[in-house]
C-alpha cells in the first residue's frame, strides 16, 4: 500500500510543479487536463500526507516512553495517534481499491416468473413492486419498457428502465435467482410452496460503439398489449428485435410511435449484448469470479424470501433478516448496505494481494 501512495504523491509533486511551470501557463488546454488529474489525486495525497505526519508523531512520541516523567503521558497520546492512525490507514485503503466505472449508471431490470407456474409470475409481480416502492424511496425514475402480465397475477416477465443517481451502485447486486416459500394464493390445503423469479441487472451503455448489422437482425411489429383500457395501442407499434448472431430479443412497446420503439429496442439491445459479452468473459476468467459476491452465475440462488417465518436470507453472504414484510415495502436499504459493505471487504482483501 505504502508502494502505492508514495507514486501517487510523486504524481500529485509532478503535476503541481507542471502546473507552475512557465511552459505551460499559456496553454490552456494542457493546464485544464493537469488541473483535472491534480483534483482527482487531491484526496488521497492529503489524506497520505496526513497519515505519514502521524506516524511521525507516533514515532517521537514512542522515544518518550523511556523517561519515567512523561511515559504516563507518552502512552495516553499513543493510543489516541494509533487510532487515527489506523482510522486514515483504512481510508486510504478504500481509496486505492479501483471504482466500478459502471456505478453512477442507470440501469435496466428484468424480472421473470421461473420456476412454480403461476406462483412465481405472482412473485415476479411482487419483486417489482419492492424494487418499485425502493426505487421511489431513493428518489429515482422508472419506465417500463416491455411487461407480459399473468393472468393469475404478477408477470411472466417486466423490463424496467430505471434512472437517478448511482443506481447501478445500489442495484448491481440484485441479479440472480430469488426463492419464495409461502402458501400460494391458489393453494386450498395451506400447504407452503417454493417458487423462484430471476432478476437481471445491467448497466445502461449510452456511449458503446457496438455495430449492430442489419442482416444481423430480425425486426416484427404487432400491437402493444397491456393492463387494459387506454395503455393497450391501436396500431402495431410495439416492436421486437431480435440479434441472430446471439438470439437475443429486446421488446419495447411502451412508446406509441413504432419509430421511438425501434430506436429505444436497437439502445437497449447494444446494452444486453456489451453485457453478454462482459458476462460471458467473466465465466471464462476464474480469477474475475473470486473477486465478485457470489458466482456471477444468473441461475445461481442467491436469495430467499420466507413468508412464514418473516424471513430473508442472503446466501452469498450468509446474512438473515427477521424484517422481510417491511423490506417487501421497499426498505431494502438493511441488504443492500450490507452487500455493499462485504464488497468493499473483498475488493480490499484482493487489493492487499496485488
Amino acid at each position: 500500500m505504502i508502494e502505492k501512495l508514495e507514486k501517487i504523491r510523486e504524481k500529485y509533486n509532478f503535476l503541481n510543479n507542471e502546473l507552475s511551470n512557465p511552459e505551460n501557463i499559456n496553454n490552456i488546454e494542457k493546464i485544464k487536463m493537469i488541473s483535472k488529474q491534480k483534483a482527482e489525486l487531491e484526496e488521497i495525497y492529503q489524506l497520505y500526507e496526513n497519515y505519514c505526519n502521524i506516524k511521525k508523531i507516533i514515532k517521537e512520541t514512542e522515544e518518550l516512553l523511556n523517561d519515567n516523567d512523561l511515559r504516563e503521558m507518552a502512552i495516553e497520546d499513543l493510543k489516541i495517534l494509533n487510532e487515527k492512525a489506523f482510522e486514515l490507514k483504512e481510508k486510504l485503503e478504500k481509496l486505492l481499491i479501483p471504482s466500478d466505472e459502471n456505478d453512477k449508471k442507470n440501469v435496466i431490470m428484468e424480472i421473470r416468473g421461473a420456476a412454480g407456474g403461476s406462483e412465481a409470475n405472482i412473485f415476479a409481480g411482487d419483486l417489482f413492486e419492492m424494487y418499485q416502492k425502493y426505487i421511489v424511496n431513493m428518489g429515482w425514475t422508472y419506465e417500463i419498457i416491455n411487461s407480459v402480465f399473468n393472468e393469475a397475477g404478477g408477470f411472466s416477465q417486466i423490463e424496467v428502465l430505471i434512472k437517478g443517481k448511482n443506481v447501478y451502485s445500489k442495484l448491481k447486486f440484485e441479479s440472480g435467482s430469488h426463492r419464495v416459500q409461502r402458501v400460494p394464493k391458489t393453494e386450498s390445503q395451506g400447504r407452503v410452496h417454493t417458487s423462484t423469479a430471476t432478476v437481471v441487472v445491467m448497466p445502461e451503455q449510452e456511449n458503446i460503439e457496438i455495430e449492430i448489422k442489419e442482416q444481423d437482425i430480425k425486426i416484427d411489429v404487432y400491437r402493444s398489449s397491456g393492463a387494459g383500457g387506454q395503455s393497450v395501442n391501436t396500431t402495431d407499434s410495439a416492436v421486437r428485435i431480435t440479434h441472430l448472431p446471439t438470439n437475443i430479443v429486446v421488446t419495447c412497446q411502451n412508446e406509441r410511435s413504432q419509430i421511438k420503439n425501434k430506436e429505444k429496442a436497437l439502445k437497449i439491445l447494444k446494452t444486453k449484448i456489451y453485457d453478454e459479452t462482459t458476462r460471458k468473459h467473466e465465466e471464462e476468467n476464474v480469477e474475475a469470479r473470486r473477486k465478485k459476491i457470489g458466482t456471477g452465475d444468473r441461475s445461481e440462488k442467491i436469495r430467499t424470501y420466507n413468508y412464514p417465518q418473516n424471513r430473508l436470507t442472503d446466501h452469498r453472504i450468509h446474512y438473515t433478516s427477521m424484517n422481510l414484510d417491511r423490506i417487501m415495502e421497499g426498505n431494502l436499504a438493511e441488504i443492500i448496505e450490507v452487500l455493499i459493505m462485504e464488497d468493499l471487504k473483498l475488493k480490499m482483501e484482493n487489493n492487499n494481494e496485488i
